[in-house]
Parts: C-alpha cells; sequence; structure tokens
C-alpha cells in the first residue's frame, strides 16, 4: 500500500501534469480555413450592371448580407496558417437596386470590370 505521503506526492505530480497539457505549445491543431475561398480569376469574371444571381453564380453565396445595408455582400476568407501567420482576404460587392456597380477589397479591380456584359 501506498503511504499518504507518496499517494499525496503521487496525485499532485498527476494533478500538475494534466494541468500543464492544457497550457502546452505541442498540441496539434488542424488548420481549417473558414469563410469563401475566392481567386482573383474568379473575380476577374465580374463586370458593372450584372444582376444578384449572375454575380452569386460566379462567386457563390456570400459569407454575410449587411443587415441595415441590402445592397451589399461580403465574402471573406480566413486560413490560420500557424498560430502566428494567418492569410486573410476579403471582397465587399456593392449593388444599386439588382446591379453590380462596384467591387472593394483585397482583390484587384479586373481590367473589363467596366465593360457590362451585354456589350
Amino acid at each position: 500500500m501506498l503511504s499518504n505521503k507518496s499517494l499525496s506526492v503521487w496525485l499532485s505530480a498527476v494533478v500538475i501534469t494534466v494541468m500543464l497539457s492544457g497550457c502546452s505549445s505541442w498540441v496539434y491543431r488542424i488548420n481549417v480555413p473558414q469563410g469563401n475561398f475566392l481567386e482573383q480569376s474568379d473575380v476577374d469574371k465580374l463586370r458593372v450592371n450584372m444582376t444578384r444571381e449572375q454575380v452569386l453564380f460566379v462567386l457563390g453565396s456570400p459569407i454575410a448580407k449587411d443587415a441595415f445595408n441590402n445592397q451589399k455582400w461580403h465574402y471573406a476568407y480566413v486560413f490560420n496558417i500557424d498560430r502566428e501567420s494567418e492569410q486573410r482576404k476579403s471582397l465587399t460587392v456593392h449593388f444599386d437596386g439588382d446591379k453590380l456597380t462596384k467591387i472593394t477589397g483585397d482583390f484587384d479591380e479586373p481590367e473589363s470590370f467596366n465593360i457590362p456584359l451585354d456589350q
């Protein structure tokens, strides 16, 4: 049998080990991408005066629609590479009524953006 002293030392060691394991940085964590992954080639397909339906076809569903302003859709992407660095990209699509008017964010505006599709 274990004496009271050796039992308390053993229990203390177990408790300290469990507590320290929760604080360690060597715990494996999966890098999970979150949001809408877009590439510049996707954004290059956008043109002024596209309908909302056409924008949905090109970019997919936005991560968020502005609750107070129905004229903006937000596309965001976050990928945590490790604890010190991450990749972030965002794109905001602006509408006037049902027509695309401009885009803002981390992507370049396409050269052909201001040429409507029907021309």
